[in-house]
């Protein structure tokens, strides 16, 4: 079969330091709060809002978004195995059949979103001492922002893949293709690392490749809507007075987001879940967006002025 672009995506994991690999996905993450982090800043400093303040926020949302998603992950996609194994919700690591280091594999957007509100309700509660509105309002544009890295954090990873296509548009993943122990296997090569460059660009393992089909970039995809999403927050908080409507944003945020999730979601590879409960008429993170979409377009229809600035 033949690609238009062809584009065999065979990134290594990080930046090597020597004694120490920066991978990338960790990277994104790091990239996406300190970004968050200084976006806030220039907001409480607009609005005279305690700087000091802004550390607190930023400890509150990073452990909301990474337990968040983690359980949003376990409840929503994988609960059938977890129900089983519950220690390794919170461990990063299993002991049976024999014991493996997994990483926390698996995190879920609609979760992590749940987690921040809530968090946001005992933080503006706690330390804020402003109405829970006013810090959604406002929190929504980092949280925008860093989306796009999270779905950038995903493509290094070869992961939340797009469904098979023959447009312009496949990419050949081909770490998604192969399990680290089926490339070392296939090459016999002694790493995962050498076993998937031998792959992607040793002409002895052509055979190998052409089994990688070309998918869909829906990690791309995704991360270029949160772009428009962002930059449209990003503009009517500094340039209009959507600001003073109290929900507007909050509203408008979880319109936009979810309604690029459900789109992007029908070219993406099923990601398990309940959506074959349900007869497979959407997908998992089509489902759990809809209501994300009715509960924003609420906020949006009901928002007022306030004097509150």
């Amino acid at each position: 079969m033949t690609h238009a672009l062809n584009i065999v995506w065979n990134p290594s994991e990080g930046i090597d330091l020597g004694f120490f690999i920066i991978r990338f996905y960790s990277l994104m993450f790091v990239i996406a709060f300190g970004l968050g982090w200084y976006i806030m800043k220039h907001i409480f400093e607009r609005e005279n809002v305690s700087v000091e303040k802004l550390d607190s926020l930023f400890v509150w949302t990073v452990l909301a978004t990474l337990i968040g998603a983690r359980l949003g992950h376990v409840f929503f996609y994988d609960w059938e195995y977890y129900r089983n194994n519950l220690a390794e919700i919170i461990l990063p690591f299993r002991l049976s059949p024999k014991f493996q280091f997994t990483g926390y594999q698996g995190l879920a957007s609609h979760g992590a979103a749940i987690s921040i509100i809530v968090a946001m309700y005992f933080f503006s509660k706690k330390v804020l001492q402003k109405p829970l509105l006013w810090i959604l309002d406002r929190v929504v544009i980092p949280v925008a922002s860093g989306a796009i890295f999270v779905r950038l954090g995903n493509f290094f990873n070869s992961e939340i893949v797009g469904k098979e296509t023959t447009s312009s548009f496949g990419i050949r993943f081909v770490r998604d293709q192969f399990t680290p122990r089926e490339a070392i296997n296939a090459t016999q090569l002694p790493t995962p690392k050498e076993a998937y460059n031998a792959i992607a660009t040793n002409p002895q393992f052509a055979n190998l490749l052409e089994q990688v089909p070309a998918k869909h970039p829906a990690q791309l995809y995704e991360a270029f809507c949160y772009i428009f999403v962002f930059a449209a927050l990003f503009f009517l908080y500094w340039k209009t007075d959507a600001r003073k409507k109290s929900g507007f944003l909050f509203g408008l945020f979880l319109v936009l987001l979810f309604t690029v999730r459900i789109i992007v979601e029908s070219v993406k590879e099923s990601q398990g879940g309940f959506e074959s409960d349900l007869g497979n008429i959407l997908s998992t993170g089509q489902w759990l967006s809809i209501p994300f979409i009715i509960v924003g377009l609420y906020f949006v229809i009901t928002a007022k002025k306030t004097t509150e600035i």
